[in-house]
């Protein structure tokens, strides 16, 4: 609860220039998902969610991927019509677009990314420390 206040009070958050690149960085722990939409290192919203007890049973990599479709279908208003980046600590997700997808799963969620302009960037975990707090705050919605 003091993450969420502390982070979304006015002097922390500002808002969207739809001039500027949008950022999203993604984390996903064992129990929920955290992202954050950013521009020039400056967060606009953030959004953390426990996730039920099927999806607890994803693989990490089915959960960054889950993680970066739930933001993008949540903050689509922002991303449409702009290229955006996308940071995720799963390296492999990098060049999801260039794999061959064999698993049921990776195909639905990767066409919930279609129509967007986005790249994916790798961010290793010690780095992305304002995310992995969000994947790991207790007692928010079942995803």
């Amino acid at each position: 609860m003091a993450l969420n206040i502390a982070i979304s009070t006015a002097s922390v958050l500002v808002l969207p220039n739809f001039e500027a690149q949008f950022e999203i960085e993604t984390d996903a722990s064992a129990q929920g998902i955290g992202v954050l939409l950013q521009q020039n290192k400056h967060p606009i919203a953030f959004i953390s969610k426990k996730l039920g007890p099927s999806w607890q049973k994803l693989s990490i990599y089915e959960k960054e991927l889950l993680a970066i479709v739930f933001a993008v279908q949540k903050w689509g208003q922002y991303l449409t019509g702009n290229p955006f980046i996308i940071r995720t600590y799963q390296k492999s997700l990098k060049d999801i677009i260039e794999q061959k997808l064999s698993i049921p799963f990776q195909q639905f969620w990767l066409t919930k990314l279609m129509g967007f302009q986005h790249e994916i960037q790798y961010k290793s975990g010690v780095k992305n420390k304002e995310v992995d707090a969000l994947s790991r705050v207790p007692g928010n919605d079942f995803l």
